[in-house]
């Protein structure tokens, strides 16, 4: 369906940081973990090896490249070229989902796009994977967001690239994030979110929008608490990730995540989603910073992409009323989950996505 608009262990939760919300509550009560992340789980000397959890395309180059954002972190990413190319290119960057590193999803969207003929760029989030910034396993609103620009910063450096044709790919968490840098950066002329996440709405109001003032203050104060305690303790207290092994009785997206995360489907050693997960007390920011504020003053194109079984399409939805313009779509994939989005060549529109970029990006 697509849709025009003209106007147990509860930290499971964290995975995606889609529960960042509930795993804090857990880890704000428990004790600080041991160790201390804000100095391990340093920025990796980069890979140069193919360790990604796709195969390699004979269709593209790739190699390693790094930049700077505007507060000074150096930003990790994978560089893709298709082969056979000439002139100035339209360009690409490409993120998440939350808590993923750029061997996993994003990898796969900004490979399969350079071969469809666009220079992209697979980046790594601040404070995660191998780019820079301490402590390490943060996420915040405004430097996630900015992450993306500084994307767009690199690619207007490169002779190859064509300035004025540069557009965005946000998955998951990083599917709002891209909405929120399309409302403030006006050289990303095209954006897709592909099975978004609005995190500052998931964090602050539950699932569906549950929870209410008086369950925030609570959440707020046990983080706060938590604050303190690794303010005292020296050590950041990380809100855990998926478990080792399922149940059986968890949620039928909890399984997807785990069948992506923690098997050789998708798992990787740097991503948050198969290891400990966040920083508990990065969900405070996103408690009181709106990323989509300013969705609706988005002039560019928009092409909002979610699965039809996806227990977190509500989130496209409703973003998508807050769009204006006949360049904004909305596309249901029939029989999709969340997680199908990720990687499942067969299910991802990977026509549509070219159609769009090619429409948006002249």
């Amino acid at each position: 369906m697509r849709l025009r608009n003209t106007g147990s262990r509860l930290a499971i939760g964290i995975m995606l940081g889609a529960l960042l919300m509930a795993s804090a509550r857990i880890a704000a009560a428990a004790p600080a973990a041991a160790g201390n992340p804000a100095k391990e789980g340093a920025p990796m000397h980069l890979a140069q090896e193919w360790d990604k959890t796709f195969p390699q395309s004979d269709k593209v180059t790739h190699q390693k490249v790094t930049f700077q954002n505007r507060y000074g972190i150096t930003l990790a990413a994978d560089l893709y070229l298709p082969r056979q190319r000439t002139g100035k290119l339209a360009a690409l960057a490409v993120s998440g989902p939350f808590g993923a590193v750029k061997e996993q999803a994003s990898g796969l969207y900004a490979q399969t796009m350079a071969e469809r003929g666009f220079i992209t760029l697979a980046f790594d989030p601040s404070y995660t994977g191998e780019s820079g910034g301490q402590p390490r396993h943060v996420a915040s609103p405004d430097i996630n967001t900015e992450d993306f620009s500084a994307a767009v910063d690199y690619l207007t450096t490169r002779e190859d690239v064509d300035a004025g044709r540069i557009g965005i790919i946000g998955i998951c968490g990083f599917g709002g994030m891209g909405i929120n840098a399309a409302a403030m950066d006006t050289r990303i002329k095209a954006t897709v979110a592909s099975t978004m996440y609005d995190m500052s709405r998931v964090t602050a109001n539950g699932y569906f929008d549950a929870m209410n003032a008086d369950a925030r203050h609570a959440l707020r104060a046990r983080l706060n608490e938590q604050r303190t305690a690794d303010a005292r303790s020296g050590h950041i207290a990380s809100a855990g990730g998926l478990p080792d092994r399922l149940t059986g009785d968890e949620p039928a997206f909890v399984k997807d995540y785990y069948d992506y995360y923690k098997t050789k489907r998708g798992y990787h050693p740097r991503s948050l989603n198969g290891g400990n997960g966040w920083n508990a007390t990065s969900a405070l920011s996103f408690m009181t910073m709106p990323l989509l504020a300013y969705a609706g003053e988005i002039r560019s194109a928009v092409l909002l992409i979610h699965g039809e079984k996806a227990h977190s399409r509500y989130f496209s939805e409703d973003t998508f009323k807050k769009l204006a313009g006949d360049n904004k779509e909305l596309l249901i994939i029939p029989h999709a989950s969340h997680v199908d989005l990720y990687d499942r060549m067969d299910i991802i529109p990977w026509d549509t996505m070219e159609r769009f970029f090619r429409t948006y990006l002249r």
